[in-house]
């Protein structure tokens, strides 16, 4: 990936669909100097960042994916320690594992969460390996809250 790749976006408005498109590519970052390359530039444009990593079982794991993306959210000022906002980002974690539930149940996954915020959108995007040994299946579930 090409550095300043994101500094094309001028600071304006954003929705949706670009907040989601922010929580994507740090679900795809593939190491955590690309992480942080994808959250600066973001920054610049007034659109905050957070990505975390998970694995295990996929049943046992739904909670903790929840929590992780909740507590990296506040780890990295995405959103503030209160109520409605963590509210939105576990909501729309629980979402984006809604999504490929079918695909997983019974199997280990692992992989990133990107989140993303711009006033009152925020998205969660989870980027899953799911399966067995070297017979992984690849998913992405998206969620979007307004706070």
């Amino acid at each position: 990936m090409k550095s300043g790749v994101y500094k094309v976006m001028e600071k304006k408005e954003f929705g949706s669909k670009d907040v989601s498109r922010a929580a994507i590519l740090m679900a795809l970052s593939q190491n955590r100097q690309e992480e942080k390359k994808i959250q600066e530039d973001f920054f610049k444009i007034g659109i905050r960042c957070a990505a975390v990593d998970f694995g295990g079982e996929f049943i046992t794991s739904v909670m903790k994916i929840v929590e992780r993306a909740v507590v990296a959210a506040k780890r990295e000022g995405v959103i503030n320690e209160v109520h409605q906002e963590e509210g939105a980002v576990a909501g729309a974690t629980r979402e984006a594992i809604s999504q490929i539930m079918q695909k997983a149940i019974g199997l280990n996954v692992g992989g990133k969460i990107g989140i993303a915020r711009f006033e009152e959108h925020v998205a969660v995007a989870i980027f899953f390996g799911i399966g067995l040994l070297h017979l992984n299946e690849v998913a992405i579930g998206l969620g979007h809250r307004v706070i």
